[in-house]
């Protein structure tokens, strides 16, 4: 990732470098997630285009993209054309603005007439989406309205019916209305962005009359950056844990050296008051399912004692892992992917001091190592730069620091066992695996756009494609979900099998990394195998496609007992398994209900 992508940017020279910029984010190497965009506009999108494909290249996503033609954002999403129906989108971004309604209320309106053209006008938008959902059945970004830049009425404008700020708040209210009850609609919220960036300069009427930009050129990439998000979050681009350091990022002082007594936390200074406010903003994101580590060069029992300062509001039990000895932080944080079997790319680390940053970013490579700033500046930072934006929320997510916590301490309690079966039958397992169910639908949809070690075919899907899979005669679908005496893991693993009539073939199969040689794909197995039987397959077909990500699966069809039939130059692989009669299980270790 370069560092000139990550907030806080120079938006200028982001939009003055944009050529050189993109050549070095191709010439990286990098393996990218392939999407098309259609970008529909109410103004001029050529810019945000050019800049919105930067930050997700950044991200991981190389975009092809179609721009409707100048204002032409509802006649493309209600008619079509050509062009569009064959680029086919797997994502469409609606860039509309407040030059794009076509009504506001006068002075004369009565409280029945202003309501009466909000309603016709929000219509308007509300049937286009609908159309867009019945062509395509792919995501849709909408931005909402930014507030107008003056105020007829003074500040009675947000309260008077006829206020043109009362009215974009009452449809943006609607907007966000229709986003709660539309699982694949997401809302960029310009109506926020352009607050944060300053209303007067976001809006400023030259470039509107001069270049029908609806927001000033050096706007664009902090909106596009805000859109590359929201893109990156539904494809399972986020991170998943931050990694703090102790000393002047947690707490002011030195815990070592000034001792606990003497540290700035609490209320007692301003400073302090800084710090238990930092607290409290990555309490809450550990709430919202952001998994919370220490990387720091001290004591393990300073640190401690740090972390149950009576005024800290972070305590001990609140992080999965406390890394706090003498060796580099880069090696810390690295043992800290590795102990949570999740990716280095997966981990943000928040440090006070732009030296240690530096070295974790050439140490640890993958990690993302923001420019944090001064204490004031911590949340500001990790907040704007969109690492855990949130577009599905679901029960595991909201578990997920309890379930990886849990992780280790299977790990620790698998070191007193001599016999691995043993460990696993101590567990006391039990998994639960049913074809797709409603309840689930979302969490299955997460988990195709964020496994990538234990993901055969690495094929992504909507929540609209989960949805049309399961409802589909001709596909076979499987969740499993595990749990044991330590706890609840969740939704951890997905098969989909296509049927062709006596064969059935694996377009899908992935698994969650923390589940991980707990013979939780055995069971999956045999509750493939017991599906296929009951619809009359007796022959099944595993793909397994290469990736940068997924060698650690290169060889699972054949624990299986598959039988590999065909392999290319490229290492892409066709497997197949006769179901023999009778079908011996294969999973011993895990109680399921099916």
């Amino acid at each position: 990732m370069l560092q000139e992508l990550e907030y806080p940017f120079d938006s200028e020279y982001i939009l003055k470098k944009s050529k050189s910029i993109k050549r070095r984010l191709l010439a990286d190497g990098s393996v990218r997630l392939q999407k098309k965009i259609a970008v529909l506009g109410g103004s001029t999108t050529h810019d945000i285009v050019r800049i919105l494909e930067l930050f997700l290249l950044n991200q991981g996503i190389e975009a092809q993209f179609y721009e409707s033609e100048y204002g032409m954002y509802w006649e493309d999403a209600m008619f079509g054309n050509e062009e569009l129906n064959v680029f086919a989108p797997d994502l469409i971004f609606i860039h509309t603005s407040l030059r794009n309604l076509r009504s506001f209320p006068e002075i004369g309106s009565s409280p029945e007439e202003v309501e009466q053209m909000l309603d016709a006008e929000y219509s308007k938008f509300a049937a286009m989406w609908e159309k867009l959902e019945a062509d395509w059945h792919c995501p849709v970004i909408q931005n909402n309205f930014e507030y107008p830049y003056f105020r007829l009425i003074g500040n009675q404008d947000g309260v008077d019916v006829h206020g043109r700020t009362y009215y974009v708040s009452r449809m943006n209210q609607k907007f966000g209305d229709y986003a709660r009850s539309h699982a694949n609609f997401f809302i960029n919220d310009i109506n926020y962005q352009s607050a944060v960036y300053g209303l007067d300069e976001w809006s400023a009427p030259l470039y509107w009359h001069m270049y029908k930009y609806a927001l000033c050129l050096k706007a664009i990439p902090w909106m596009a950056h805000n859109v590359a998000n929201i893109v990156k979050s539904i494809y399972g681009k986020n991170k998943k844990s931050l990694v703090l350091d102790l000393d002047n990022t947690l707490w002011g002082g030195i815990v070592g050296d000034d001792g606990v007594e003497n540290l700035e936390i609490g209320q007692e200074t301003n400073l302090g008051q800084v710090y238990a406010e930092f607290q409290s903003y990555v309490k809450l994101l550990k709430d919202y399912g952001v998994m919370l580590n220490v990387a720091s060069k001290n004591e393990e029992e300073n640190a401690l004692a740090g972390l149950k300062h009576p005024a800290g509001v972070l305590r001990p039990e609140d992080f999965i892992l406390i890394k706090a000895n003498w060796e580099p932080k880069s090696k810390n944080i690295l043992e800290i992917a590795s102990q949570m079997n999740i990716l280095p790319d997966s981990l943000v680390f928040a440090d006070d001091n732009p030296a240690e940053r530096e070295i974790v970013r050439q140490q640890a490579q993958g990690v993302t190592a923001p420019e944090i700033g001064r204490p004031e500046d911590y949340i500001r930072v990790l907040d704007r730069g969109g690492y855990f934006e949130v577009t599905s929320l679901s029960e595991d997510d909201k578990k997920r620091n309890e379930m990886y916590k849990a992780n280790i301490e299977r790990a620790q309690q698998q070191a007193a066992f001599a016999d691995y079966n043993e460990y696993l039958l101590s567990l006391k397992m039990k998994g639960t695996i049913r074809p797709f169910e409603p309840l689930y639908m979302a969490r299955i949809a997460q988990l195709t756009n964020k496994s990538n070690q234990f993901n055969l075919t690495t094929k992504r899907y909507t929540l609209g494609e989960i949805e049309q899979t399961a409802a589909d005669e001709n596909h076979i679908t499987l969740y499993g979900s595990l749990m044991d005496k330590f706890g609840d893991n969740g939704v951890v693993s997905v098969v989909i099998g296509r049927k062709e009539e006596r064969e059935l073939h694996v377009e899908l199969w992935l698994m969650s990394c923390r589940v991980l040689k707990r013979d939780m794909e055995f069971a999956m197995m045999d509750a493939l195998v017991q599906q296929c039987v009951t619809a009359g397959i007796r022959t099944i077909y595993g793909y397994y496609y290469p990736t940068a990500k997924n060698g650690m699966v290169k060889d699972f069809y054949g624990l299986q007992g598959f039988t590999r039939i065909s392999e290319d130059d490229e290492k892409n692989a066709v497997w197949k398994f006769e179901i023999p009669d009778p079908y011996e299980k294969k999973n011993h270790v895990i109680d399921v209900e099916n």
